[in-house]
Protein backbone atom coordinates (compact mmCIF):
# COMPACT_ATOMS: atom_id res chain seq x y z
CA UNK A 1 0.00 0.00 0.00
CA UNK A 2 1.29 3.74 -0.81
CA UNK A 3 2.15 5.83 1.80
CA UNK A 4 0.17 9.09 1.56
CA UNK A 5 3.42 10.71 3.19
CA UNK A 6 5.64 10.39 0.23
CA UNK A 7 2.67 11.90 -1.86
CA UNK A 8 2.89 14.77 0.00
CA UNK A 9 3.51 17.93 -1.75
CA UNK A 10 5.35 19.70 1.43
CA UNK A 11 8.06 16.55 0.87
CA UNK A 12 8.62 16.94 -2.32
CA UNK A 13 9.77 20.76 -2.17
CA UNK A 14 10.93 20.38 1.47
CA UNK A 15 14.28 22.33 2.19
CA UNK A 16 15.27 18.71 4.06
CA UNK A 17 15.35 17.18 0.49
CA UNK A 18 18.99 16.69 -1.03
CA UNK A 19 19.94 18.90 -4.06
CA UNK A 20 21.96 18.01 -6.69
CA UNK A 21 25.15 19.38 -7.33
CA UNK A 22 23.72 21.87 -9.81
CA UNK A 23 21.22 22.99 -7.50
CA UNK A 24 23.26 23.04 -4.84
CA UNK A 25 25.71 25.30 -6.87
CA UNK A 26 23.01 27.46 -8.46
CA UNK A 27 21.73 28.12 -4.37
CA UNK A 28 25.27 29.33 -3.58
CA UNK A 29 25.36 31.66 -6.93
CA UNK A 30 22.17 33.15 -5.94
CA UNK A 31 23.40 33.70 -2.39
CA UNK A 32 26.83 35.19 -3.76
CA UNK A 33 24.74 37.56 -6.02
CA UNK A 34 22.13 38.68 -3.48
CA UNK A 35 24.98 39.58 -0.81
CA UNK A 36 26.93 41.13 -3.38
CA UNK A 37 24.25 43.21 -3.98
CA UNK A 38 22.50 44.09 -0.54
CA UNK A 39 23.64 47.02 0.44
CA UNK A 40 23.66 48.81 -3.71
CA UNK A 41 20.87 51.15 -4.75
CA UNK A 42 18.18 48.64 -6.24
CA UNK A 43 16.71 46.39 -7.20
CA UNK A 44 18.86 43.94 -8.00
CA UNK A 45 17.22 40.56 -10.02
CA UNK A 46 18.10 36.99 -10.13
CA UNK A 47 16.03 35.21 -12.75
CA UNK A 48 15.71 31.48 -12.82
CA UNK A 49 14.24 30.17 -16.33
CA UNK A 50 12.84 26.56 -16.55
CA UNK A 51 9.93 24.18 -17.67
CA UNK A 52 7.58 22.75 -15.70
CA UNK A 53 8.89 20.00 -13.56
CA UNK A 54 12.51 20.60 -13.16
CA UNK A 55 13.29 21.66 -9.82
CA UNK A 56 12.57 25.98 -9.48
CA UNK A 57 10.89 25.55 -6.48
CA UNK A 58 12.95 22.98 -4.61
CA UNK A 59 16.00 25.49 -5.17
CA UNK A 60 14.11 28.42 -4.41
CA UNK A 61 12.77 26.20 -0.61
CA UNK A 62 16.79 25.57 0.23
CA UNK A 63 17.80 29.09 -0.82
CA UNK A 64 15.01 30.56 1.05
CA UNK A 65 15.82 28.38 4.22
CA UNK A 66 18.98 29.83 3.97
CA UNK A 67 18.25 32.90 3.81
CA UNK A 68 15.74 33.42 6.82
CA UNK A 69 18.60 31.21 8.67
CA UNK A 70 21.22 33.88 7.93
CA UNK A 71 18.72 36.79 8.43
CA UNK A 72 17.36 35.18 12.05
CA UNK A 73 20.96 33.67 13.31
CA UNK A 74 23.90 34.92 11.97
CA UNK A 75 25.60 37.63 13.34
CA UNK A 76 28.59 38.57 10.89
CA UNK A 77 26.75 38.11 7.70
CA UNK A 78 25.37 40.77 5.32
CA UNK A 79 21.98 38.84 5.74
CA UNK A 80 21.54 39.10 9.46
CA UNK A 81 18.76 41.27 10.59
CA UNK A 82 17.30 40.93 6.93
CA UNK A 83 13.45 41.67 5.93
CA UNK A 84 13.07 39.26 3.44
CA UNK A 85 9.70 37.32 2.08
CA UNK A 86 8.65 34.91 -0.23
CA UNK A 87 5.80 35.01 -2.82
CA UNK A 88 3.64 33.13 -4.96
CA UNK A 89 0.56 34.12 -6.85
CA UNK A 90 -0.92 30.64 -6.46
CA UNK A 91 -3.10 30.29 -3.31
CA UNK A 92 -2.51 25.73 -3.16
CA UNK A 93 1.05 26.66 -3.82
CA UNK A 94 0.77 29.17 -1.05
CA UNK A 95 -0.69 26.61 1.45
CA UNK A 96 2.24 24.12 0.64
CA UNK A 97 5.18 26.45 1.43
CA UNK A 98 3.28 27.68 4.67
CA UNK A 99 2.53 24.25 5.70
CA UNK A 100 6.52 23.51 5.29
CA UNK A 101 6.76 26.69 7.26
CA UNK A 102 5.16 25.11 10.55
CA UNK A 103 7.87 22.36 10.42
CA UNK A 104 11.04 24.31 9.80
CA UNK A 105 13.05 26.22 12.83
CA UNK A 106 13.61 29.34 10.27
CA UNK A 107 10.81 29.45 9.13
CA UNK A 108 7.50 31.47 9.53
CA UNK A 109 3.94 31.39 8.22
CA UNK A 110 4.10 34.57 7.74
CA UNK A 111 6.76 34.96 5.65
CA UNK A 112 4.91 33.27 2.91
CA UNK A 113 2.65 36.08 0.95
CA UNK A 114 0.50 36.73 -2.19
CA UNK A 115 2.17 39.52 -3.97
CA UNK A 116 -0.70 41.88 -3.59
CA UNK A 117 -0.95 41.57 0.09
CA UNK A 118 2.96 42.14 0.23
CA UNK A 119 2.85 45.35 -2.00
CA UNK A 120 -0.62 46.75 0.16
CA UNK A 121 1.56 46.37 3.51
CA UNK A 122 4.51 47.79 2.07
CA UNK A 123 2.62 51.22 0.74
CA UNK A 124 0.93 51.23 3.92
CA UNK A 125 4.84 50.82 5.40
CA UNK A 126 3.42 47.69 7.60
CA UNK A 127 7.06 45.66 6.31
CA UNK A 128 10.14 47.15 4.55
CA UNK A 129 11.48 44.27 2.30
CA UNK A 130 14.84 43.69 1.55
CA UNK A 131 15.19 40.22 -0.37
CA UNK A 132 12.13 38.31 -2.43
CA UNK A 133 11.90 35.26 -3.82
CA UNK A 134 9.42 34.85 -6.16
CA UNK A 135 8.04 31.39 -6.78
CA UNK A 136 5.42 31.35 -10.50
CA UNK A 137 6.66 34.70 -11.87
CA UNK A 138 4.67 34.15 -14.95
CA UNK A 139 1.71 34.57 -12.62
CA UNK A 140 2.04 37.88 -11.43
CA UNK A 141 -0.21 40.49 -12.38
CA UNK A 142 1.17 42.74 -15.41
CA UNK A 143 -1.94 44.70 -15.51
CA UNK A 144 -4.22 46.25 -12.78
CA UNK A 145 -6.86 43.68 -11.64
CA UNK A 146 -9.48 44.98 -8.87
CA UNK A 147 -11.13 41.74 -8.07
CA UNK A 148 -8.20 41.17 -6.53
CA UNK A 149 -6.79 44.13 -5.05
CA UNK A 150 -4.29 45.40 -6.90
CA UNK A 151 -4.58 48.78 -8.60
CA UNK A 152 -0.72 49.23 -9.85
CA UNK A 153 0.20 48.74 -13.30
CA UNK A 154 2.55 45.63 -13.08
CA UNK A 155 3.34 43.59 -9.75
CA UNK A 156 6.80 43.02 -10.48
CA UNK A 157 7.37 47.03 -11.15
CA UNK A 158 6.00 47.88 -7.62
CA UNK A 159 7.91 45.13 -5.91
CA UNK A 160 10.87 46.40 -7.52
CA UNK A 161 10.24 50.05 -6.26
CA UNK A 162 10.88 48.46 -2.39
CA UNK A 163 13.48 45.46 -2.13
CA UNK A 164 16.92 45.28 -2.87
CA UNK A 165 16.98 42.34 -4.02
CA UNK A 166 14.67 40.08 -6.19
CA UNK A 167 15.26 36.55 -6.81
CA UNK A 168 12.40 34.63 -9.29
CA UNK A 169 11.68 31.94 -11.24
CA UNK A 170 9.75 32.35 -14.78
CA UNK A 171 8.36 30.11 -17.46
CA UNK A 172 6.50 31.80 -20.31
CA UNK A 173 4.74 28.78 -21.48
CA UNK A 174 3.05 28.58 -18.30
CA UNK A 175 1.16 31.97 -18.51
CA UNK A 176 -2.32 31.11 -18.41
CA UNK A 177 -4.07 34.80 -18.47
CA UNK A 178 -4.21 38.11 -19.84
CA UNK A 179 -3.78 39.60 -16.77
CA UNK A 180 -0.51 38.00 -16.07
CA UNK A 181 0.59 37.76 -19.76
CA UNK A 182 4.32 37.73 -19.72
CA UNK A 183 6.87 36.66 -22.59
CA UNK A 184 10.50 36.23 -21.37
CA UNK A 185 11.36 38.89 -23.58
CA UNK A 186 8.85 41.17 -21.88
CA UNK A 187 10.63 39.86 -18.39
CA UNK A 188 14.47 41.21 -19.82
CA UNK A 189 12.82 44.03 -21.18
CA UNK A 190 11.97 45.13 -18.10
CA UNK A 191 14.79 44.00 -15.82
CA UNK A 192 17.26 45.21 -18.19
CA UNK A 193 18.48 48.69 -16.64
CA UNK A 194 18.81 46.54 -13.46
CA UNK A 195 21.76 44.47 -12.25
CA UNK A 196 20.62 41.17 -13.08
CA UNK A 197 21.80 37.83 -13.59
CA UNK A 198 20.39 35.02 -14.99
CA UNK A 199 20.24 30.74 -15.20
CA UNK A 200 18.29 27.89 -16.66
CA UNK A 201 17.58 24.46 -15.37
CA UNK A 202 16.74 22.13 -18.36
CA UNK A 203 16.78 18.52 -16.40
CA UNK A 204 13.00 17.29 -15.85
CA UNK A 205 12.89 16.14 -12.54
CA UNK A 206 9.34 15.51 -12.13
CA UNK A 207 8.31 13.25 -15.39
CA UNK A 208 9.99 9.66 -15.43
CA UNK A 209 9.39 10.24 -18.99
CA UNK A 210 11.75 9.90 -22.31
CA UNK A 211 13.27 13.13 -23.97
CA UNK A 212 11.50 12.47 -26.85
CA UNK A 213 7.62 12.31 -24.68
CA UNK A 214 9.02 16.05 -22.99
CA UNK A 215 10.04 17.46 -26.61
CA UNK A 216 6.50 15.93 -28.57
CA UNK A 217 4.39 17.64 -25.81
CA UNK A 218 6.19 21.48 -26.18
CA UNK A 219 5.67 20.07 -29.71
CA UNK A 220 2.25 19.69 -29.56
CA UNK A 221 1.68 22.81 -27.04
CA UNK A 222 3.49 25.33 -29.56
CA UNK A 223 0.75 23.79 -32.47
CA UNK A 224 2.90 21.39 -34.00
CA UNK A 225 1.21 18.12 -34.41
CA UNK A 226 4.10 15.42 -34.77
CA UNK A 227 3.69 11.26 -34.39
CA UNK A 228 3.54 9.97 -30.33
CA UNK A 229 7.32 8.75 -30.01
CA UNK A 230 7.63 4.43 -29.73
CA UNK A 231 10.00 5.33 -26.56
CA UNK A 232 8.21 7.44 -23.91
CA UNK A 233 10.51 5.54 -20.82
CA UNK A 234 10.71 2.40 -19.52
CA UNK A 235 8.79 3.63 -16.27
CA UNK A 236 6.36 5.70 -17.89
CA UNK A 237 3.06 5.27 -19.16
CA UNK A 238 1.29 6.46 -21.42
CA UNK A 239 -2.08 5.71 -23.03
CA UNK A 240 -4.47 6.93 -25.21
CA UNK A 241 -8.06 6.53 -24.98
CA UNK A 242 -11.32 6.66 -27.17
CA UNK A 243 -13.43 6.28 -24.10
CA UNK A 244 -13.50 9.54 -21.07
CA UNK A 245 -14.99 6.88 -18.75
CA UNK A 246 -12.47 4.26 -19.31
CA UNK A 247 -9.70 6.63 -18.81
CA UNK A 248 -11.47 7.79 -15.84
CA UNK A 249 -11.50 3.89 -14.31
CA UNK A 250 -7.48 3.71 -15.21
CA UNK A 251 -6.76 6.53 -13.01
CA UNK A 252 -9.15 5.44 -10.38
CA UNK A 253 -6.98 2.30 -10.49
CA UNK A 254 -3.85 3.92 -10.25
CA UNK A 255 -5.32 5.93 -7.49
CA UNK A 256 -6.14 2.88 -5.61
CA UNK A 257 -2.39 1.69 -6.31
CA UNK A 258 -0.02 4.52 -5.60
CA UNK A 259 -2.28 7.33 -4.79
CA UNK A 260 -2.35 10.73 -6.44
CA UNK A 261 -3.78 10.09 -9.59
CA UNK A 262 -6.49 12.58 -11.04
CA UNK A 263 -8.18 13.27 -14.54
CA UNK A 264 -8.09 16.87 -15.02
CA UNK A 265 -9.67 18.90 -18.00
CA UNK A 266 -9.10 21.88 -20.21
CA UNK A 267 -11.86 24.77 -20.61
CA UNK A 268 -14.50 24.37 -22.68
CA UNK A 269 -17.36 23.00 -21.11
CA UNK A 270 -20.99 24.72 -20.35
CA UNK A 271 -20.67 26.57 -17.34
CA UNK A 272 -24.12 26.01 -16.32
CA UNK A 273 -24.91 24.67 -12.57
CA UNK A 274 -26.10 21.31 -12.45
CA UNK A 275 -27.59 21.46 -8.55
CA UNK A 276 -24.83 23.51 -7.50
CA UNK A 277 -21.72 22.07 -9.68
CA UNK A 278 -20.30 22.59 -12.74
CA UNK A 279 -20.14 19.31 -14.71
CA UNK A 280 -17.86 17.95 -17.16
CA UNK A 281 -19.74 15.47 -19.51
CA UNK A 282 -17.90 12.98 -22.50
CA UNK A 283 -20.72 10.54 -23.54
CA UNK A 284 -20.76 8.19 -20.34
CA UNK A 285 -17.93 10.20 -18.21
CA UNK A 286 -19.90 12.54 -15.81
CA UNK A 287 -17.97 14.66 -13.20
CA UNK A 288 -18.00 17.97 -11.76
CA UNK A 289 -15.05 20.51 -11.53
CA UNK A 290 -13.10 21.21 -9.23
CA UNK A 291 -14.40 22.50 -5.96
CA UNK A 292 -13.17 26.02 -4.19
CA UNK A 293 -10.70 24.37 -1.87
CA UNK A 294 -10.97 25.84 1.82
CA UNK A 295 -8.74 23.45 3.55
CA UNK A 296 -5.10 23.76 3.79
CA UNK A 297 -4.48 20.60 2.47
CA UNK A 298 -3.81 20.73 -1.57
CA UNK A 299 -6.53 20.15 -3.87
CA UNK A 300 -4.87 16.53 -5.35
CA UNK A 301 -4.01 15.43 -2.00
CA UNK A 302 -7.66 15.61 -1.03
CA UNK A 303 -9.19 11.94 -1.59
CA UNK A 304 -12.53 13.02 -2.02
CA UNK A 305 -11.05 14.99 -5.69
CA UNK A 306 -10.87 11.70 -7.29
CA UNK A 307 -14.49 12.16 -7.83
CA UNK A 308 -13.69 15.62 -9.65
CA UNK A 309 -12.18 17.05 -12.85
CA UNK A 310 -9.17 19.37 -11.65
CA UNK A 311 -8.01 22.31 -13.66
CA UNK A 312 -5.01 24.01 -14.14
CA UNK A 313 -6.13 26.21 -11.18
CA UNK A 314 -5.82 23.41 -8.66
CA UNK A 315 -2.95 21.47 -10.56
CA UNK A 316 -0.21 24.10 -11.48
CA UNK A 317 2.55 24.04 -9.65
CA UNK A 318 1.77 20.04 -8.30
CA UNK A 319 2.88 16.16 -9.09
CA UNK A 320 0.23 14.16 -9.82
CA UNK A 321 1.55 10.25 -10.07
CA UNK A 322 -0.58 9.29 -13.02
CA UNK A 323 -2.66 12.33 -14.98
CA UNK A 324 -5.72 11.35 -17.05
CA UNK A 325 -6.26 14.82 -19.75
CA UNK A 326 -9.74 15.40 -21.22
CA UNK A 327 -8.17 18.21 -24.36
CA UNK A 328 -11.86 20.21 -24.94
CA UNK A 329 -13.55 21.55 -27.32
CA UNK A 330 -10.90 24.25 -27.92
CA UNK A 331 -8.10 21.81 -29.93
CA UNK A 332 -9.49 20.17 -33.00
CA UNK A 333 -7.63 18.35 -35.72
CA UNK A 334 -8.30 20.38 -39.42
CA UNK A 335 -8.46 18.49 -42.48
CA UNK A 336 -4.92 18.81 -42.77
CA UNK A 337 -4.20 17.25 -40.19
CA UNK A 338 -2.65 20.48 -38.22
CA UNK A 339 -3.94 21.24 -34.44
CA UNK A 340 -6.63 23.79 -34.64
CA UNK A 341 -7.06 26.14 -31.53
CA UNK A 342 -10.88 27.14 -31.26
CA UNK A 343 -11.22 31.02 -29.13
CA UNK A 344 -14.56 30.97 -29.51
CA UNK A 345 -15.00 27.57 -27.43
CA UNK A 346 -12.86 28.60 -24.71
CA UNK A 347 -15.04 29.32 -21.37
CA UNK A 348 -12.36 30.30 -19.02
CA UNK A 349 -13.49 34.06 -19.17
CA UNK A 350 -11.21 35.36 -17.04
CA UNK A 351 -8.65 34.37 -19.43
CA UNK A 352 -9.06 36.61 -21.90
CA UNK A 353 -9.64 39.63 -20.06
CA UNK A 354 -8.87 42.75 -22.09
CA UNK A 355 -5.39 44.59 -21.64
CA UNK A 356 -5.01 48.23 -22.82
CA UNK A 357 -0.83 47.54 -24.30
CA UNK A 358 -2.20 44.88 -26.76
CA UNK A 359 -4.35 46.44 -29.61
CA UNK A 360 -3.08 44.30 -32.46
CA UNK A 361 -6.15 41.98 -33.56
CA UNK A 362 -3.99 39.47 -34.66
CA UNK A 363 -1.32 39.92 -31.90
CA UNK A 364 -4.71 39.26 -29.49
CA UNK A 365 -5.47 36.19 -31.24
CA UNK A 366 -1.88 34.74 -31.57
CA UNK A 367 -1.54 35.45 -27.56
CA UNK A 368 -4.54 33.98 -26.98
CA UNK A 369 -4.22 30.55 -29.05
CA UNK A 370 -0.97 30.31 -26.66
CA UNK A 371 -2.81 31.17 -23.69
CA UNK A 372 -4.90 27.93 -24.80
CA UNK A 373 -1.68 25.63 -25.70
CA UNK A 374 0.02 26.61 -22.47
CA UNK A 375 -2.88 25.01 -20.38
CA UNK A 376 -2.36 22.00 -22.06
CA UNK A 377 0.89 22.20 -21.54
CA UNK A 378 0.83 22.97 -17.95
CA UNK A 379 -1.92 19.80 -17.66
CA UNK A 380 0.06 17.13 -19.85
CA UNK A 381 3.51 17.84 -17.46
CA UNK A 382 1.68 16.60 -14.05
CA UNK A 383 1.67 13.06 -14.41
CA UNK A 384 5.33 12.25 -12.39
CA UNK A 385 4.53 7.94 -13.90
CA UNK A 386 2.12 8.21 -16.78
CA UNK A 387 -0.27 10.59 -18.64
CA UNK A 388 -3.45 9.43 -20.24
CA UNK A 389 -5.23 11.25 -22.79
CA UNK A 390 -8.52 11.83 -24.05
CA UNK A 391 -9.16 14.24 -26.71
CA UNK A 392 -13.24 15.49 -27.59
CA UNK A 393 -12.66 16.03 -30.91
CA UNK A 394 -13.11 12.92 -33.14
CA UNK A 395 -10.68 13.60 -35.62
CA UNK A 396 -7.84 14.75 -32.95
CA UNK A 397 -8.49 11.51 -31.04
CA UNK A 398 -7.94 8.59 -33.35
CA UNK A 399 -5.12 11.18 -34.80
CA UNK A 400 -3.76 10.36 -31.63
CA UNK A 401 -4.66 6.57 -30.97
CA UNK A 402 -3.27 5.95 -34.35
CA UNK A 403 -0.07 7.19 -33.54
CA UNK A 404 0.08 5.81 -30.61
CA UNK A 405 -0.66 2.18 -30.83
Amino acid sequence: MFSQSTNAATQKISPDLPLTTEQGNLVNQILEFTTAHLNEPGPAIFTVYGDAGTGKSVVLAHLFNQLQKQARTATDSPLAHTENYFLVNHPEILKVYREIAGHQQHLLKKDFQRPTSLINQTTKGRVHPDVLVIDEAHLLLSQADHYNNFYGDNQLTSLMRSAKVIILVFDETQVLRMKSFWTEQRLETLVSPYTHAEYRLTHQFRMQASDDLVRWINAFTHQHLTPLPTHVGSNYDLRVFDDAEAMRQAVVQRNREVGLSRVVATSGYPSTLDGGKHYITEGRFHLPWDQYNYTSTPWAELPQTINEVGSIYTCQGFDLNYVGIILGPPVSLDQDHQLAVHLDRYTDVEAFKRRSDLTDPVEIAQVKRQLILNSINVLMKRGVKGLYLYAHDDHLRHYLQQRWA
